[in-house]
């Protein structure tokens, strides 16, 4: 923590996928104290980045709900990660450090880069990584990710279908990410790539009502924006 004298430090904390438990020793250390804390709370909803912590949170903080718009259009979005960052942006020049919150890992999908390319060239930025919703998954599925000499891919669902095809085709092992409401079009593509079979459906992988499915038993409506799908090899070769 600084003190008047300087500008505070803003921190990128990686919470892990949703297991309180899976927060990192350096990630505690670091919330326990800050002066403040802040996490994306869309719309004024609840913020599933702070209730992962909500047990170890002291309640003498101060606490920034950053509203970030869920949206196509990334316009809204962009105006209010602009309105945040100068909103933290004071606190740091008042010696305060802040932590923002992030679920998984900050820069792995995560809402943190957002702030971190605005706020990074004027202050003091450090990133402490965290168990990404990936390696949860896996965990969870026993699914090894890549050995030796195979090509790990993570691909979001969002793609077009034929990109996502062809980069489904060209690498050994993969990760679908985002899946949602494209889940039935992942399983058209898996499908004829002939890798259906190899692949696990996992759904809010360190989370309360964590999963895991043969893809053919996932369905075909949409599946929860906490979801994945796994594209594991035949065999891990020793």
């Amino acid at each position: 923590m600084t003190d008047g004298n300087q500008r505070g430090i803003l921190y990128g904390l990686g919470v892990g996928p949703g297991d309180p438990e899976l927060l990192t020793v350096k990630a505690l250390r670091v919330l326990e104290r800050v002066p403040v804390v802040a996490y994306v709370a869309s719309g004024g909803g609840p913020s599933l980045a702070r209730s992962i912590v909500a047990g170890y949170l002291g309640g003498g903080q101060v606490e920034i709900a950053l509203d970030v718009p869920i949206a196509t259009d990334p316009g809204p979005a962009r105006d209010a990660y602009g309105k945040s960052a100068a909103e933290i942006a004071g606190h740091l020049r008042d010696g305060r450090d802040v932590a923002v919150l992030c679920q998984g890992d900050p820069f792995f999908y995560g809402s943190f880069m957002y702030l971190f390319e605005r706020l990074a060239g004027e202050h003091r930025v450090e990133v402490v990584p965290g168990v990404t919703s990936l390696t949860a998954a896996a965990a969870l599925a026993g699914m090894p990710l890549a050995s030796r000499q195979e090509t790990l891919c993570v691909l979001p669902a969002t793609l077009c279908e034929e990109t996502l095809e062809a980069r489904l085709a060209a690498n050994d092992v993969a990760a679908v990410v985002k899946v949602g409401r494209h889940l039935s079009k992942v399983r058209r593509v898996l499908g004829r790539l002939g890798y259906a079979e190899r692949a696990r459906y996992v759904e809010r992988a360190g989370m309360d009502g964590e999963r895991v499915l043969a893809l053919d038993d996932a369905g075909d409506g949409p599946a929860p924006y906490f979801s994945i799908v796994l594209v594991g090899v035949e065999a891990v070769e020793r």
